[in-house]
């Protein structure tokens, strides 16, 4: 069995529940009451919980029973003297209830959603009917739900990508287009306004407002209308969105007699066409023709109908040319807007809404004409408010007004009314609501419109359980209860940590506890959240047990990690509590576990290492409050600036080049930030902090620091290659691209080449395209950069001259990124020995990189290539034990034990790691291994999951194709 080569990777305290509102609870009510009667059972053994509280420096000196002997107390109290707040409380770091949908087999639910996509949306673009698409959007929405999960910002970004391509109506473009420049903080550029284009029909806020599917262009990855550059292809996007709602616009003349009938307002008289006039709508039709007397007269009385005499003209004038014609003002379209409305004028009132949606720029105008919307039915006109105030998001939600639209029953109503009130409007809210971390009173009011529309089982389960996360965060513990056990009766077993939670908050410890025993007992294949769970109800040994379990089962959880570490600090074990936090930092850097590591060093007293992990923190979130909330990082960092060494500028780079080689990107982070209090308005170290951030696989945090350089560069050559990153992570490939061509016709720099070189490589490069690359590299290196940037530009140059078959260009290019201190380039030096078949200069190659770069396990996972099988299954367990989310590992054993005919432990191997990472890759696998087991239905279920997470990867494809035809024929 062969497989691919793995790549080198450049709480609050207990309190008595405050009840939710009446409406709340009937909701609640609504729901479980029409479960089935045998739903969750439980036995109320009431006790209150013991907790096992941080040993601090008062309970340690005031103890006299404690069995902890006078040296170890003196130990730890003269190490902590100097800490404001003692040590870290185990109490204070239980794991949060995450808001999202989490199955117990995730494989088995994302294989069945991707058989429900496929039998809805197997259609040509272009072809479906409304209601197929509608389906298709809302399946996608649920990909998304499931899928956030995983914390693959890439993957989710493109369910909603597919989404808004399957979106067929205005609403739903609207929100989905929003949505997805949510996604991408557009916010926060400096003078890009809200309904500002990328150029691409998916986020394009004209083309949101077209109704129909993607037969209205040529397809929805296309540039779209508002900013096609060739004049042939200029259009009017307000005429198209007519157009495309089904609006015919003519001017065919009539040719019979025409009848003047006038038409009195006030003092004034509008003369009009009597069969114009009627050709408006069947009501005025009838009106003018029928058996009314007005049929007969030459005059008619409009004085009582609501409008004036300069809107009748308006009317007039339109019933003629079939446009509103340019003498009339905003408020005498609003005139003929309710006008039309009154009388069914249905073409006069979507041009009226289309030329007010266009007046619509800012907040207090979508403000102001969404009123005008809902009073007179003008559903276009509320959706391009809404686009406004959506794309203004998240800043839009701390405007009072916008809350209230969006937040109370009688706004929702209107919503209603219009047909601007929907699950997927109110999911966008409450998602930006989650990770804006607005506060609960506020989330809580949209997680109940939520509710409300939820009409689907996967949506009213993620509506229930969110309310429950919110509820239980206002220390609202009972009706939190009552949400979370609606989302588990309709089959969502995770909320059973809320209702564990809850019960253990309230005093009902043994109840919690036997909730998630029988949880445990029922799971055929029991995961790690569930004995994560389980520990937070047991005590000493049990409970140190379930954590390491938890651990084995998913080694990504942070919280047994935690635990452990804050225990040994209690027991005045310090080093070993580092050594604990640190077997997670190794892999998965978040801000918590930096803030205890960065604590630990404090109680040591190394103050430097300290600030190395708080200036980090800071990296990944600038506002982080430390010490469990109570003190803020940078001030915490001006106080220890005192006790450490201060570095100058060039200090600084000398640091940062040290780090760099050792590839310490921890540090490395650190004093970039550093530098940033030297050059706040630098736009360079910006950058440099986002790329490191990528590595440590901090997207978002990298994402904003990304924003922030583009917001700090002076010259616009900079400006356009930031920006070009932007588009680049984000998906959109030729868009960077001219963005980089752009940024080299004002000045040849070298980020500039370096942009347009890395994003051609990302596409499979044919010799032609191999030369270019390595010619736009070449002309990067021609240009001033650090020797940072240039051995990553030679490391990159040399693997392309690899592909390219170059190998003594390749080496020279590896040596000289050496010799700046580029250490990475080992990797590739150890490939070209390997290419020239001489493996032990490529092990000792690698075993250099290790030396160098402590703990690192890419480079322990590549090293197992060379060298036999017994070293290299060594390699390959240290790779795991450093970092578990590497896959490359696991499928190699997996392969092994395949090839040794142990199809039991080959399947094992695989799934133990698929249980806490369902990677592509090992589902892949997986499959194969099931589909030579003659296992078809497992093979066609692995094969659907990994589709579901990349549906064009080819080599699952043909594995899926090929498993259903031995399937079909296994069976007949």
């Amino acid at each position: 069995m062969s497989i691919s080569t793995p790549t080198y990777d450049e709480y609050p305290s207990s309190s008595s529940s405050t009840p939710r509102s009446a409406k709340v609870v009937t909701l609640i009510r609504q729901f479980t009451n029409s479960m089935k009667s045998n739903g969750l059972k439980l036995k109320d053994r009431c006790k209150k919980p013991t907790q096992v509280h941080a040993l601090t420096i008062n309970s340690i000196l005031s103890s006299s029973s404690s069995s902890t002997s006078d040296e170890s107390i003196n130990s730890i109290t003269n190490s902590k003297s100097h800490l404001p707040y003692g040590l870290p409380d185990s109490t204070l770091i239980e794991p949060p209830i995450d808001p999202f949908l989490r199955p117990v087999d995730f494989v088995d639910s994302i294989s069945d959603l991707y058989t429900r996509i496929v039998h809805s949306c197997c259609h040509e673009p272009g072809t479906e009917s409304g209601t197929k698409s509608g389906t298709c959007c809302g399946l996608y929405l649920e990909q998304y739900a499931l899928l956030c999960a995983l914390g693959d910002v890439k993957l989710v970004r493109r369910s909603l990508q597919c989404a808004r391509e399957h979106a067929v109506d205005v609403h739903s473009k609207v929100v989905l287009s929003a949505w997805l420049r949510f996604e991408r903080r557009e916010d926060e550029l400096v003078g890009v306004s809200a309904l500002d284009c990328i150029g691409k029909v998916l986020e394009c806020p004209k083309s949101a407002l077209v109704d129909g599917g993607l037969n209205c262009f040529r397809s929805v990855f296309d540039r779209c209308l508002c900013v096609c550059e060739n004049a042939s292809e200029n259009v009017d996007v307000n005429n198209v969105i007519v157009r495309a709602n089904n609006v015919v616009c003519t001017n065919n003349e009539d040719e019979e007699e025409e009848e003047i009938v006038c038409f009195c307002i006030g003092n004034e008289v509008v003369s009009c066409v009597r069969g114009k006039i009627a050709s408006l709508s069947s009501p005025l039709n009838t009106l003018l023709y029928g058996s009314f007397v007005e049929s007969v007269k030459q005059k008619i009385d409009f004085s009582q109908i609501g409008i004036s005499a300069e809107a009748m003209r308006g009317v007039e004038a339109f019933s003629r040319t079939k446009k509103l014609m340019d003498f009339v003002s905003p408020s005498v379209v609003l005139e003929i807007l309710s006008f039309s409305q009154k009388f069914c004028c249905e073409e006069m009132k979507s041009a009226c809404e289309v030329y007010l949606s266009s007046l619509v720029s800012n907040i207090d105008d979508a403000l102001l004409f969404i009123e005008y919307g809902f009073e007179d039915n003008a559903s276009l006109l509320v959706a391009s408010c809404l686009q406004v105030i959506l794309r203004e998001l998240p800043g839009s939600l701390n405007n009072p007004k916008v809350l209230s639209l969006f937040a109370s029953p009688e706004s929702m109503e209107k919503l209603s009314t219009v047909n601007h009130a929907s699950f997927l409007l109110y999911y966008f809210l409450t998602q930006v609501a989650f990770e804006e971390k607005m506060t609960s009173s506020n989330a809580i009011m949209l997680v109940e419109r939520l509710i409300e529309l939820a009409t689907e089982k996967w949506q009213k389960t993620l509506a229930f359980h969110q309310l429950g996360v919110l509820l239980f965060e206002k220390e609202e513990y009972k009706t939190a209860q009552n949400c979370f056990e609606a989302a588990y009766e309709m089959g969502h077993v995770y909320s059973a940590t809320g209702i564990a939670r809850t019960l253990y908050k309230q005093g009902k410890t043994y109840l919690a506890r036997d909730l998630i025993n029988k949880i445990i007992s029922d799971c055929k294949r029991p995961t790690g959240w569930m004995y994560q769970e389980r520990s937070l109800y047991n005590l000493g040994t049990k409970k140190l047990q379930d954590l390491e379990l938890a651990s084995k089962l998913d080694p990504t959880l942070a919280y047994p990690y935690k635990y452990r570490a804050v225990s040994m600090v209690t027991e005045n074990l310090v080093n070993e509590a580092i050594q604990e936090i640190n077997k997670i930092i190794r892999f998965k850097v978040s801000p918590d576990c930096l803030e205890l590591r960065a604590w630990f060093y404090l109680v040591l007293e190394d103050y430097q290492a300290a600030v190395r992990d708080i200036r980090a923190l800071l990296s990944l979130e600038p506002c982080y409050m430390m010490f469990h909330g109570k003190m803020r990082c940078d001030h915490l960092v001006d106080l220890l600036s005192q006790r450490v060494k201060q570095w100058t500028a060039a200090d600084c780079w000398l640091q940062l080049y040290d780090r760099w080689s050792y590839i310490d990107d921890i540090g490395s982070l650190a004093i970039i930030h550093q530098m940033m209090s030297h050059e706040p308005a630098k736009s360079l170290l910006r950058f440099r902090q986002s790329l490191l951030l990528l590595r440590l696989n901090c997207q978002k945090a990298a994402m904003r620091s990304l924003r922030l350089a583009r917001n700090l560069a002076t010259a616009k050559h900079e400006r356009l290659v930031y920006e070009g990153w932007i588009l680049y992570d984000t998906g959109y490939r030729e868009e960077a691209l001219a963005k980089a061509d752009e940024s080299i016709s004002i000045q040849r720099s070298f980020e500039a080449y370096f942009l347009k070189a890395y994003t051609l490589a990302d596409a499979s490069l044919d010799p032609d395209s191999s030369s270019v690359v390595i010619q736009l590299l070449i002309d990067a290196l021609k240009c001033p950069s650090d020797g940072l940037r240039k051995g990553q530009a030679l490391n990159n140059l040399g693997s392309i001259y690899v592909d390219c078959g170059k190998h003594d260009l390749a080496a020279d290019c590896y040596i000289n990124a050496l010799d700046i201190k580029h250490t990475r380039a080992h990797q590739g030096l150890a490939r070209v020995y390997s290419l020239k078949d001489d493996r032990k200069a490529a092990y000792d190659e690698m075993t250099k990189l290790i030396e160098k770069a402590e703990n690192n396990a890419s480079a322990h996972e590549k090293r197992s290539e060379y060298c036999d099988r017994d070293n290299a299954v060594n390699d390959l367990y240290m790779a795991t034990q450093l970092d578990p989310l590497r896959t490359y590992p696991y499928r190699y054993r997996a392969a092994v034990l395949m090839d040794e005919q142990k199809e039991t432990e080959a399947v094992e191997e695989l799934t133990k790691a698929i249980a806490f990472k369902p990677e592509l890759q090992m589902l892949h696998l997986r499959a194969a291994f099931y589909e030579s087991m003659s296992d078809y239905d497992l093979a066609l279920r692995d094969c659907e999951a990994a589709l579901c997470l990349d549906p064009n990867h080819k080599e699952t494809l043909e594995l899926y194709n090929r498993t259903l035809k031995e399937s079909a024929e296994f069976y007949t």
